[in-house]
């Protein structure tokens, strides 16, 4: 039995199908380059970017129940106060701060006042045994002692000059020798008072005739202790460190900030300045700048900044840390938010929920702010007074614009 070969029969097949295939493709490669409805997408102009979509508008449509925890306020025109503010410390009056030496060498019988105590001005703080004191007075009531003396001889010599008893010579002698006196006990008069003795001190020691061996040092101002190294039995010089009192007047104190070059010209003697500190907070103590650095820091470039600040409680210790606002300007008037309305975006912008004609619908706005001032805002740009937004709830918004609350 013969068996015929398919290959010829098959190939032919293929041929008269050929062309029919070659249309499907190019149908299939028209319909890949036309848009929908046989239109030609549009192609960008030869060194034009493509366009980029439009961006959606970041807007929230909240619930009833979800309007309920949203706060919502007019904004409203403030009073904003042009200040500046620094850091820096509390620290002493310096110049109501006085270090209490000895006048003169010796070693101390008694010391009266305790660290933190309130002494008067010309209250005694300590009694000091000084030899050089001891030695001022004997000479004081030798002197007296010599004006007696003299004063006796001239009285007599005048009697006896008087009924010619005596020349000239030894009257004039008895003259000059009365007159030296008394300019001796000038002299030991002031060398007594150097150590602190009143006229009336000085009088009772020549009256009396008695040395007194007890030199009592005095408080110079009225104010507090504020450093004691006395102790009885030391020995003091004049002058050498540590002092054995410290005596500052507190119901000033100076307050030093340090504040960048940049802004040193804002400053002016005179301004105003309130100072607040951790230990009192909500409290504020008030003065004005007295003192202007003259020169910058090279290593921090600031300026030193001095203010003196009225504490008459004595509330304010040296070496706290302070807040120094400084007031640099008249106060301007500017919309205001306040703070729970601003958000901070994560990009580090500020931004506000405004409502719209639709009391469910809010829309974010950036916005940039200036001052921050007793809970509020300043607004420089992006809402104006009379806008309606979320004063409080405005985080929660937020979120549910981003995907975190629903």
């Amino acid at each position: 039995m013969r068996h015929s070969n398919p290959l010829p029969r098959l190939i032919g097949r293929i041929a008269l199908l050929a062309p029919a295939l070659l249309a499907v493709v190019a149908v299939i490669s028209a319909g890949a380059c036309s848009g929908i409805g046989g239109k030609t997408a549009p192609t960008p102009a030869a060194g034009q970017p493509a366009p980029a979509p439009a961006p959606a508008p970041e807007t929230v449509t909240l619930s009833d129940s979800q309007l309920n925890s949203i706060q919502v306020a007019a904004v409203a025109d403030r009073e904003f106060l042009i200040e500046k503010e620094a850091v820096g410390n509390i620290d002493f009056n310096q110049d109501m701060n006085v270090q209490v030496f000895t006048p003169y060498q010796g070693r101390i019988i008694r010391a009266f006042a305790n660290l933190g105590d309130e002494v008067k001005k010309g209250q005694v703080l300590f009694t000091i045994e000084s030899p050089d004191f001891i030695a001022a007075e004997s000479n004081l009531i030798s002197a007296a002692a010599t004006l007696d003396q003299t004063a006796s001889a001239l009285a007599r010599a005048k009697v006896l000059y008087a009924a010619r008893g005596i020349d000239q010579n030894d009257y004039e002698g008895a003259v000059a020798n009365q007159q030296s006196a008394e300019g001796a006990l000038r002299a030991a008069r002031h060398a007594v008072a150097i150590f602190g003795k009143t006229d009336a001190d000085i009088d009772h020691i020549v009256a009396a005739r008695q040395v007194e061996t007890a030199l009592m040092v005095r408080s110079p101002i009225t104010g507090r202790i504020t450093a004691r190294n006395a102790a009885p039995g030391l020995l003091e010089q004049p002058g050498t460190p540590p002092a054995p009192y410290s005596v500052a007047d507190l119901s000033t104190l100076w307050m030093l900030a340090d504040v960048p070059e940049a802004e040193s010209p804002n400053f002016k003697l005179g301004q105003a300045v309130t100072v607040s500190v951790m230990a009192y907070p909500g409290r504020v103590f008030t003065g004005k700048i007295t003192a202007i650095g003259a020169v910058v820091d090279p290593n921090s470039r600031r300026v030193t900044i001095r203010s003196e600040i009225k504490d008459p409680k004595h509330e304010l210790l040296p070496d706290m840390f302070a807040t120094f606002v400084i007031h640099t300007g008249k106060p301007v008037r500017a919309p205001a938010v306040p703070l729970k309305g601003v958000v901070r975006e994560g990009d580090g912008t500020m931004s506000v929920w405004v409502v719209g004609s639709d009391p469910h619908r809010f829309t974010r706005r950036s916005v940039k702010i200036g001052q921050q001032q007793e809970g509020y805002d300043q607004i420089l740009e992006g809402v104006k007074s009379g806008e309606t937004i979320a004063v409080d709830g405005a985080i929660f918004l937020s979120n549910i614009l981003y995907g975190g609350a629903s």
